[in-house]
């Protein structure tokens, strides 16, 4: 009797927002709402500064992009969805990039504007 493995690409991010989300299009049309998010690490006694990671999102449902398009930088955000890798062609070849595709977020706390919870689910 053999087990079947069920596949799952989930992601959990709770974050500061860096800046405010930007809207681009594709080159195949469509709008997509991206923003980038810098989590802390845990504390490391080896590390003098404190460390954080920089995730790239995105949102590609029109509500979820304009609810995101209303957060500003310094909100932090607890967000769901799936890792992705996107690729593109430049000038040097072609380019790969992970991000995180945004299926539903909420904000947990605003930036220096003081508190409040707002839900967004696509």
């Amino acid at each position: 009797m053999s087990l079947a493995v069920v596949h799952r690409n989930e992601v959990t991010i709770v974050g500061r927002l860096s800046a405010e989300a930007s809207e681009r299009t594709l080159p195949s049309g469509d709008l997509v709402v991206s923003w980038r998010v810098v989590v802390q690490r845990p504390p490391d006694p080896r590390r003098a500064t404190a460390a954080v990671d920089t995730i790239d999102c995105v949102a590609r449902t029109a509500a979820l992009g304009r609810r995101a398009m209303g957060w500003a930088a310094g909100d932090t955000m607890e967000m769901n969805g799936a890792l992705r890798r996107r690729f593109w062609r430049s000038g040097e070849g072609v380019r790969s990039r992970y991000e995180v595709e945004v299926a539903g977020a909420r904000r947990v706390a605003r930036g220096a504007q003081g508190g409040g919870v707002q839900n967004a689910s696509a």
